[in-house]
């Protein structure tokens, strides 16, 4: 193998597929990428077993041929090279770098041994605008929370229908819902799966800033996620996941249908009391709304034996029955947080019953939360 490539395009994709690359002690291998020198492209992969990630790039291929080498070693000696043509060459068992005043020899192992990372292409796929998918993405994945007893609650709900595409997360205390609606209908019909909560990251954190389209690729047991190049139709990344087995909860039975009390509030006013009340919270993160729709406010409250104690109101459209309940806060700013709007409606149905945030003029997005329940 022999390959030049520039600096900064070669640390890029370091940056991505070590991401993945494992700190296994059982299987030494996981802990390397694999460099691969192809026909006008220079290919990295990494993989844990669970995510692998594949990154190209173009670049001056002067000899085909592949070699592994530990992830952490060749991504910081890159890192710090200048911005210059690097040279990649297998010498033996061994990877040379060279680059102008710099070269070393990295020990390296057979690409024979490095696991085989699969690709879907062949597969039923869908295309979407990457940044508002991934904007998406980020609304509901920090909900959901790692489970050994119920792993299916540890990962994103995905259904795919004609024109619409659902994401879901719980954690049992509270449920995020995000609808992207589809202007040009999907050929799928009603494909669904369950993806591992750290892939819904690794997606995030890789494709987010990436101005294009998205392919995602279904099976089974697996998913692919790809990008493609700006300026040729080859793939710029590939990240393939395996699912979560099991059946999702029927969450939709827990989204109220209606509402005894509606409340309609300024959105940064309502997270800044929220905030402040939290400052004197107890041992249980809880803080006390009382609802007054007679004099359209709310009034807001928390204490804590050893701080002190905190008040405030609210003003508001208000609508319905008054009320006191209590939330945690931790969870009420969560919430808040992956609203956007303006002013964000918050539904009730007494003290027990879960509520509901909603940012004003934006249908796709629901967040349900249970309340604390008075002892």
């Amino acid at each position: 193998m022999k390959v030049e490539i520039l600096q900064e395009k070669l640390k890029e994709g370091l940056g991505i597929v070590e991401r993945v690359a494992s700190k296994s002690l059982t299987l030494p291998i996981l802990n390397n990428i694999l460099v691969n020198a192809e026909k006008n492209f220079l290919n990295l992969a990494a993989t844990d077993l669970e995510i692998g990630i594949k990154w190209w790039a173009l670049a001056k291929i002067e000899k085909t041929g592949k070699i592994t080498v530990p992830a952490r070693v060749f991504s910081n000696f890159i890192s710090f090279l200048p911005n210059k043509k690097v040279d990649l060459e297998t010498i033996d068992t061994s990877l040379k770098i060279s680059t102008e005043n710099y070269t070393t020899q990295i020990k390296s192992f057979s690409a024979d041994d490095f696991p085989i990372i699969p690709t879907l292409t062949e597969g039923e796929f869908i295309s979407l605008e990457n940044i508002s998918f991934c904007q998406s993405l980020n609304q509901v994945v920090d909900i959901a929370i790692p489970s050994t007893a119920r792993p299916e609650i540890s990962g994103v709900y995905f259904l795919f229908q004609k024109d619409l595409i659902v994401m879901a997360t719980t954690d049992s205390f509270r449920l995020g819902e995000k609808k992207i609606f589809i202007e040009n209908p999907l050929d799928t019909k009603g494909y669904s799966f369950i993806l591992p909560q750290k892939t819904a990251r690794e997606i995030i954190n890789i494709f987010g800033e990436k101005k294009g389209n998205l392919k995602i690729y279904f099976s089974p047991n697996q998913v692919m996620f790809e990008f493609l190049m700006a300026e040729t139709p080859h793939p710029q990344l590939q990240l393939i996941s395996r699912l979560i087995e099991g059946e999702y909860p029927n969450y939709q039975e827990i989204i109220p249908k209606k509402f005894e009390t509606q409340l309609i509030l300024p959105r940064n006013e309502f997270l800044n009391q929220i905030k402040l009340a939290s400052l004197f919270s107890g041992k249980i993160n809880e803080v006390k709304f009382k609802i007054d729709s007679k004099n359209q406010k709310v009034e807001i409250f928390s204490q804590n034996p050893e701080l002190g104690e905190y008040q405030s109101n609210l003003g508001g459209k208000i609508k319905g029955q008054p009320l006191e309940i209590s939330f945690n806060h931790r969870f009420l700013i969560d919430g808040l947080l992956n609203i956007k709007s303006s002013e964000v409606i918050l539904e009730l149905n007494g003290e027990g019953g879960p509520g509901v945030l909603k940012p004003v003029g934006d249908p796709s997005y629901i967040y349900v939360v249970m309340p604390i329940k008075a002892s």
